[in-house]
C-alpha cells in the first residue's frame, strides 16, 4: 500500500528541476548555482548536497528536495563547483580533478552564509554518499551557529585501492613538500582511474575510516544517519563500525546506496522524522 501511495505522489510530483535558481560566488573566478525553495518560516531550512562528481539533479537528493518542500520545508539544493565555474553536469571520473575538499568546505560555508542572508537562522545538513562526508568535513571545523542538526545518508569514507593508504600519504606529502603539481592517478572511492595534482588528491585520501568515524562521533550539532543495510558500495565491516561508536543510526532493511524505488519514500519517511523532532520557531 505504502509503495502505491509513493508512485502516486511520483506520478504527480514528478522529479524536476527546482524552480528558483540561485547564483552565488563561491571563489574569486568560480560562480556556483542552487536550487533554493522557501517553505514555512518556523521550520529550518535544510542543505542538501549530492554526492561525489555529481549535481543536484541526482535523483536521490532531488526527489527528496521536493517531498520536503511538499511537507513546508524550505529547501537549498547546491551543485558544488568541483572548479568548474557554472557545472552543470557530472564530473567524469575520467576527468581531470583540479577540485579540492577544502574548496567544497569553503562552498559549503557560503551556501550556509546565503541563507542565512535570506533570514534563515535555523539550518539541517543533509548529504547523500559522499556529500555526507563533505558536510562532516565542513562540520569537523567551525560550522555556523545556524547549523544545528546533520542527516547523512549512505555515508561513505574515502576509498583507496591501488596503494597502502599511509603510503600514498606520505607520497602525497612529499609532493606537496616540494611544490609538486604532476598528476597522480588512484582508485578513489567510485573511480578506479582518479587523476588530480598531489594537494588535491591529498585532500580526500586523508579521510579514511577512522578519521570519518571521529567526525561523526564529534560532531557538534544533532545527527542522524540513514543507511542501507543491501549497500554494496559501503567497505567491509563499515556499518558494524558506526555502531560501535554508537552514533544515532536508522538501517533501512532492503536498501542499496542511493535510497531508490520504494526505499525513496523510506528515506523521506525517516529524514522528516528527524526534521520533525527539532525545534519550530514562531
Amino acid at each position: 500500500m505504502r509503495l502505491k501511495l509513493f508512485c502516486l505522489l511520483i506520478l504527480f510530483f514528478p522529479v524536476a528541476a527546482l524552480a528558483n535558481l540561485v547564483e552565488l560566488k563561491v571563489r574569486p573566478g568560480i560562480q556556483a548555482s542552487a536550487d533554493y525553495r522557501a517553505g514555512a518560516r518556523g521550520k529550518p531550512a535544510v542543505l542538501l548536497l549530492h554526492g561525489f562528481l555529481q549535481t543536484r539533479e541526482f535523483r536521490t537528493v532531488a526527489t527528496l528536495a521536493n517531498s520536503l518542500h511538499d511537507a513546508g520545508y524550505t529547501v537549498l539544493v547546491p551543485t558544488l563547483s568541483l572548479n568548474i565555474p557554472n557545472r552543470m553536469q557530472s564530473l567524469s571520473c575520467e576527468a581531470i580533478h583540479r577540485h579540492s575538499m577544502n574548496e567544497d568546505i569553503i562552498e559549503i560555508a557560503r551556501w550556509v552564509d546565503w541563507l542565512k542572508s535570506r533570514g534563515h537562522q535555523h539550518i539541517v545538513l543533509f548529504g547523500h554518499s559522499y556529500g555526507s562526508l563533505q558536510l562532516l568535513a565542513y562540520l569537523e571545523g567551525k560550522p555556523d551557529a545556524a547549523v544545528e542538526a546533520y542527516i547523512g545518508t549512505s555515508l561513505i569514507e574515502t576509498r583507496i585501492a591501488t596503494l597502502s593508504r599511509p603510503a600514498l600519504i606520505t607520497q602525497l606529502r612529499e609532493q606537496v613538500q616540494h611544490k609538486q603539481t604532476r598528476l597522480v592517478t588512484q582508485s578513489v572511492s567510485l573511480c578506479p582511474q582518479y587523476a588530480a595534482p598531489p594537494a588535491d588528491l591529498l585532500s580526500y585520501a586523508v579521510w579514511d575510516q577512522p578519521r570519518t568515524l571521529a567526525a561523526v562521533k564529534n560532531a557538534p550539532v544533532r545527527m542522524q544517519l540513514i543507511m542501507g543495510d543491501a549497500d554494496k558500495i559501503l567497505g567491509h565491516g563499515w556499518l558494524q563500525a558506526l555502531q560501535h561508536i554508537q552514533t544515532p543510526m536508522i538501517i533501512v532493511p532492503g536498501a542499496n546506496h542511493f535510497m531508490d524505488a520504494e526505499h525513496e519514500f523510506d528515506l523521506f519517511e525517516h529524514t522528516l522524522g528527524f526534521l520533525q523532532t527539532l525545534p519550530t520557531t514562531p
